[in-house]
């Protein structure tokens, strides 16, 4: 353990990074460097830097990377129209290439020997943090205190606070263990207490981001979402920067009761695992970006995008950001988006979000006179369909005759 002498912690103030925090300079006696990431979470952080300080830390990191992280990570994936296991928007999953590579990024800078982070022997986070860290610097020593130490439950976590003086917010006014939480721009996640049941339904006060959608208002609110290459640059008319489409997306989403998600997943370490998520602007984001897609994007490109989407969000959900096949995969979406450019307007109601227009002055592929169930002055030879069914049939129509002489 000598050699290891300076550690970066990826620190968020809470429980299990500040017992780490003190584990770390116990157990490695190392200098402990911390960074803590605003990913627009919605909290604030500088009781992070307090606890950092009161802790002996020289070194303390807290970097505003709301911008890079919805303009390089969340609206790259959500041109893919990514979403995991049919349901799940990978909010937590597409953070985290994003902090190894600050992580890694802060060891270069402070000649740190290894980097630490507060993910358990049991999750996924533990492969995106160290698959990212490796991708970016492939001898960093990597320190993973759940796969190390014996804390492993809530309670002895929160008795080592209590023995050590570290203080601990309690999240649940119940008392008892708090929710495992993870919060970022694009969504916020709980699990643990009761929801390791999947029977039993998740708690109303819970929620933080929404409201129910029967508490919802009672009329329904419009927003007209403007893309250029397949990216939100504007609502309802007002030109924003990526981070502040995202966030106020969250703010009408949340308001109406969008974004909602009950669901048990299939992790990459091999265990399902129930979680609930609030992604009420990630909702909105993918049904506009393929009522977008849907009058821009030629059929062929956009049913390829579909068969490759499955793919895609496996390789974020699992931590492959940084691989090469990742990379391969977003030159080709990147370029099906060229064309995506136009605007759509999107009605919310009641946990809902529905499609009611959509065009572009410069890129729709639709073409009324084509589409028409009126006189279309000949530019569609309904005649032309009978070779067309014919060609398209003749494969069944050959078997069938084979067949029918058995």
């Amino acid at each position: 353990m000598s050699e290891v002498k300076k550690v970066v912690l990826a620190y968020s103030g809470g429980l299990d990074t500040s017992v780490i925090l003190k584990w770390l300079q116990d157990h490695y006696q190392a200098e402990v460097v911390t960074f803590t990431a605003d990913l627009g979470q919605g909290e604030e952080l500088e009781p992070a830097r307090a606890k950092a300080t009161a802790a002996g830390v020289k070194d303390i990191y807290i970097d505003d990377l709301r911008e890079e992280f919805v303009r390089d990570f969340v609206f790259p994936m959500f041109r893919a129209n990514t979403i995991y296991e049919g349901e799940y928007l990978l909010g937590t999953s597409i953070a985290r290439p994003l902090i190894s590579k600050r992580l890694i990024e802060i060891a270069n800078e402070t000649n740190a020997d290894a980097i630490s982070h507060g993910a358990t022997g049991k999750g996924n986070d533990q492969v995106r943090f160290e698959l990212g860290a490796y991708a970016l610097k492939p001898d960093i020593k990597v320190i993973a205190p759940w796969r190390e130490w014996d804390l492993l439950s809530r309670e002895k976590l929160m008795a080592y606070a209590e023995k050590h003086g570290i203080p601990v917010e309690m999240k649940h006014k119940q008392g008892g263990s708090p929710y495992s939480m993870d919060a970022n721009l694009l969504h916020i996640s709980y699990e643990g207490r009761h929801l390791e049941d999947p029977k039993a339904e998740a708690e109303e006060d819970m929620w933080r981001w929404t409201v129910s959608p029967e508490a919802a208002p009672n009329e329904a609110e419009y927003i007209d979402i403007e893309f250029k290459q397949g990216d939100i640059v504007a609502l309802n008319g007002k030109a924003m920067k990526a981070h502040e489409v995202l966030a106020e997306l969250n703010r009408l989403g949340g308001k109406h009761g969008v974004g909602r998600l009950d669901l048990v997943e299939n992790r990459y370490v091999g265990m399902k695992a129930r979680g609930c998520y609030e992604t009420p602007g990630g909702t909105i984001m993918l049904k506009a970006h393929r009522a977008m897609e849907s009058i821009t994007l030629d059929r062929e490109v956009g049913h390829l995008k579909d068969e490759l989407m499955p793919r895609y969000a496996s390789l974020i959900y699992n931590g492959y950001w940084w691989s090469p096949e990742r990379v391969a995969l977003q030159t080709l979406i990147d370029h099906s988006q060229l064309h995506v450019n136009g605007w759509v307007r999107v009605k919310l109601y009641k946990g809902s979000v529905s499609v009611v227009s959509r065009d572009s002055n410069t890129d729709s592929l639709f073409d009324a006179d084509i589409a028409t169930f009126e006189e279309d002055d000949g530019a569609y030879d309904h005649r032309d369909a009978e070779g067309f069914i014919k060609l398209n049939a003749l494969r069944m129509r050959t078997a069938a005759k084979f067949r029918s002489k058995k």
